[in-house]
């Protein structure tokens, strides 16, 4: 069986080529495919070939993990889905001739049921956000076994990140967060927090500041803003080294916490945000492209600074 995926040829070289999947095992479901969402973090490295090198990198390469679908095809052995059923896909390994890094971004996925979570069809193309929601709510569990949660009272980007985060904060009923953002185009859309410059910032009191903008020269900025014990959460994607001056850090005895890929409770946890309704997620699929148009989505997500998520449409 073949099917149409998004294929980076090489980086900033993109085809929409039908590809072989591979066969169904007892324990896979088939999913056509209706959205998938354009990551600005990992896959904005692998389409500009700056990705840091890890085992598998190569290209071609299909990429996306924020895929959501319906499933057509199960197999003999899976008991707890249904044809019919809505479902949330972090990626595939399906993609026959490519590297699958993560393989989401096809019109068709073969993938294990395990890896597939249900959703309510009500959620439509908002289903693209979990994996990102998910990423978020690790910020305030990670390395914190029996510890209370982490919520950050300053938040550095007010990109798709960056607004999860605020909102999940203010869902919480914890202070609303200060959001540091530079651009002035993506100051507005607050929902119950304030969006400043960081130069209008005069606080020096802050406990908890998770950085989601990806700036390698970021933690001599906010250490200076921390109060004594504080701690600076790094969930962005870095792609220099980063450093900091010591004595600030050692006068404030800060801690500097890195937050990488979510857990299984974290999706659990997010699910549950999504379908009750907890967390609002009005405003944030701001773009949308039909597959035919890959290029064009591709060139507005990574260069339009009021796109915060781009959906590519496969229906």
């Amino acid at each position: 069986m073949k099917a149409k995926a998004i294929v980076f040829e090489a980086p900033q070289s993109l085809s929409v080529r039908e590809l072989e999947l591979a066969p169904m095992g007892p324990r896979d479901l088939e999913v056509a495919v209706s959205f998938s969402g354009i990551s600005t973090g990992t896959e904005r490295l692998l389409w500009e070939g700056t990705m840091p090198p890890f085992p598998g990198l190569s290209y071609p390469l299909v990429p996306g993990y924020e895929t959501v679908g319906t499933i057509e095809k199960i197999g003999d052995e899976v008991t707890d889905l249904a044809v019919g059923d809505v479902v949330f896909l972090p990626g595939s390994y399906a993609f026959q001739g490519v590297q699958n890094i993560f393989g989401g971004s096809g019109e068709r996925l073969v993938v294990p049921h395990e890896r597939a979570v249900k959703l309510d069809p009500a959620l439509g193309a908002k289903g693209v956000l979990l994996a990102l929601a998910a990423t978020a709510h690790h910020v305030f569990t990670v390395g914190r076994e029996a510890m209370p949660l982490a919520y950050p009272d300053l938040i550095i980007g007010h990109g798709i990140m960056g607004r999860l985060l605020a909102r999940m904060v203010v869902a919480a009923g914890r202070p609303a967060p200060v959001v540091w953002e530079t651009q002035a185009v993506r100051q507005k859309g607050a929902l119950g927090y304030d969006v400043i410059h960081p130069d209008q910032d005069v606080r020096k009191d802050y406990r908890c500041i998770c950085d989601v903008s990806g700036d390698a020269s970021i933690l001599n900025k906010v250490i200076a803003k921390m109060a004594p014990g504080g701690e600076v959460v790094l969930a962005g994607f870095y792609k220099q080294d980063l450093s900091f001056a010591y004595a600030p850090a050692f006068m404030r005895e800060a801690t500097v916490r890195v937050a990488a890929q979510w857990k299984k409770h974290d999706l659990d946890a997010v699910v549950a945000m999504f379908h009750d309704g907890a967390l609002p997620l009005d405003g944030l699929l701001t773009h949308t492209e039909k597959s035919d148009h890959a290029q064009l989505a591709y060139e507005v997500a990574f260069g339009d600074p009021e796109c915060l998520k781009m959906v590519i449409d496969w229906r």
